[in-house]
């Protein structure tokens, strides 16, 4: 499949979703129902602060527990006055805010949140690998990054469709070509659960948990073992070269101040050496 991806900027977007913002709840927000419920249904399990990115007209927000205190974020204006009216209607006292925000630069501090939760977000938005980092740098360490997205195949009837569709994503607000691998980019981020969703599939659910340093581990391992005559702490600095690219020099300067970093780092050596 192509590599090359239609450019969508966040203007598009906006003029995108003033169009859909009337009969949203009508449309395509009955479609996406079953894995809004599943998503809902999991993070009503957890405890603490809940970001929802992309929260839209607010169709989930009545149905997270009151126990959960919940910010939504959006692009659409217009989204978020219907948000809005749900909040003040049905008095859901647990959102604590909505917020106009572009969701690849949040306006919030690192590890601001126990669940970040993006649902049919990363077709839309100009940027998902940028908009997927900010997910990992808010959620808390322990925390859960869950997605709820349509993820394109390359063959069959669908792959057809997606291909033939993907020429009009500004039009119709959304990438119809999307491959999971566009997500699966953040190195504190492990992948815990994929599950495809009603309707047959169209949708899946990706659920990661934030384990400061998972990404980097198993390469300063692979080092350590392949050189026995490291120290821990060259083995850390192959790692440090491995992932030095310039865009990630923030990220990884604070993992190294994390103490959960040298946690998992160590208890992978320990793993590794035991298995030789």
């Amino acid at each position: 499949m192509s590599s090359n991806h239609p450019v969508m900027d966040t203007e598009s977007v906006r003029h995108a979703y003033r169009r859909w913002a009337p009969v949203y709840d009508y449309t395509f927000g009955q479609v996406a129902d079953a894995g809004r419920k599943h998503a809902v249904k999991i993070i009503n399990k957890r405890k603490g602060r809940v970001l929802e990115v992309g929260v839209g007209t607010g169709l989930s927000l009545p149905a997270y527990g009151k126990h959960l205190t919940v910010t939504g974020i959006d692009l659409s204006p217009d989204m978020l006055d219907k948000a809005r009216q749900k909040v003040a209607r049905k008095k859901l006292d647990n959102v604590d805010g909505l917020h106009e925000m572009d969701a690849s630069a949040l306006g919030f501090a690192d590890e601001s949140f126990d669940t970040v939760v993006a649902m049919y977000v990363m077709t839309v938005v100009p940027d998902p690998e940028k908009v997927m980092r900010e997910l990992e740098r808010v959620c808390a360490p322990g925390g859960e990054v869950i997605l709820v997205n349509h993820f394109s195949q390359e063959h069959g009837v669908r792959g057809f469709l997606e291909r033939k569709l993907a020429n009009f994503a500004d039009l119709i607000g959304w990438h119809a070509v999307f491959e999971p691998e566009r997500v699966l980019i953040c190195d504190d981020l492990r992948l815990v659960e994929r599950r495809p969703l009603w309707p047959v599939g169209l949708f899946t659910m990706l659920r990661f948990v934030k384990e400061p340093g998972f990404g980097v581990a198993p390469q300063a391992a692979r080092e350590f073992l392949a050189k026995g005559r490291k120290t821990g702490r060259q083995a850390v600095g192959a790692a440090h070269a491995a992932s030095s690219s310039a865009p990630r020099k923030e990220a990884f300067a604070r993992r190294m101040l994390d103490s959960n970093y040298w946690r998992s780092l160590y208890r992978r050596l320990q793993s590794q050496l035991a298995e030789r």
